[in-house]
């Protein structure tokens, strides 16, 4: 039986954290949260669905992290396909114009698809 290795445990944590201190700000105040980024124009319920996707997501890995390998090949696809949708997204705004804090968000997701990408390889043995 396949086991979870540790790394990919501490990641779902701290992949929690991550999302959770982006998710909450841009629930309650997505305004004044965005603005910190340089990010003036916002739809606030656009704003605040992104926040519960993150809040949902990164939420999941806290629940999960203490469990078996099939939670984790599950969430792992979850994780990579968000992912790489939220990079497209980001790319395309960030050719349309997009505020230069947008590379900040768009490395943080290619960092994470990054890691998820590398465990799910890792657990189905391709390498």
């Amino acid at each position: 039986m396949k086991k979870v290795p540790k790394a990919l445990r501490v990641w779902f944590v701290v992949h929690f954290v991550v999302d959770f201190l982006f998710g909450v700000p841009l629930i309650i105040c997505p305004v004044k949260f965005l603005a910190l980024f340089g990010i003036e124009s916002v739809e606030m319920v656009t704003a605040r669905l992104v926040g519960a996707a993150l809040l949902g997501i990164g939420g999941v890995s806290l629940w999960t992290h203490k469990q078996g390998i099939e939670s984790y090949q599950s969430l792992l696809k979850l994780k990579i396909l968000w992912s790489l949708a939220a990079i497209l997204s980001l790319v395309i705004s960030a050719i349309q114009g997009a505020p230069i804090a947008i590379w900040g968000v768009l490395v943080t997701f290619l960092l994470f698809s990054g890691i998820w990408i590398y465990f799910k390889l890792k657990l189905d043995k391709i390498f």
